[in-house]
């Protein structure tokens, strides 16, 4: 058996999982899941900068979920307003995962912040695959 890392098969691994989320986002904010939506709108983005994380390093990505974190440790070179872009996302994670968050990420979940949040995760999703 080979234990060779396979770069390429995990970087395709990483991008097919994220388009998968991206599906599942689609589907979940159609039918007014809002806050789910976001949280996979997070899982789509976080999978996409691992790969870019496996391209840039040739090592497995860290075990973390935000996002900017994620950047600073494959050296990828964001902006200020990307920065806040990717902390604003990484919340999607952590408020609709834990208990004491999810209520009030609910509320906050309005048809028209999930709207303006899901072309930003969109336009975010089409930046990174462009490094890919």
């Amino acid at each position: 058996m080979d234990n060779e890392f396979d770069k390429e098969r995990i970087i395709n691994h990483w991008i097919e999982s994220s388009d998968n989320d991206f599906k599942a986002m689609v589907d979940l904010y159609q039918t007014k899941n809002n806050n789910w939506a976001l949280f996979m709108g997070h899982l789509v983005i976080e999978k996409l900068l691992k790969a870019l994380y496996v391209k840039s390093k040739g090592e497995f990505p860290p075990m973390v979920h935000d996002l900017r974190r994620i950047c600073e440790k494959a050296e990828i070179d964001i902006d200020l307003s990307q920065q806040i872009l990717l902390d604003s996302i990484s919340r999607f994670n952590i408020n609709a995962r834990y208990d004491d968050y999810k209520q009030s990420f609910y509320q906050l979940c309005t048809d028209s912040f999930t709207a303006e949040w899901i072309e930003k995760i969109k336009e975010c999703r089409l930046w990174i695959k462009t490094k890919l």
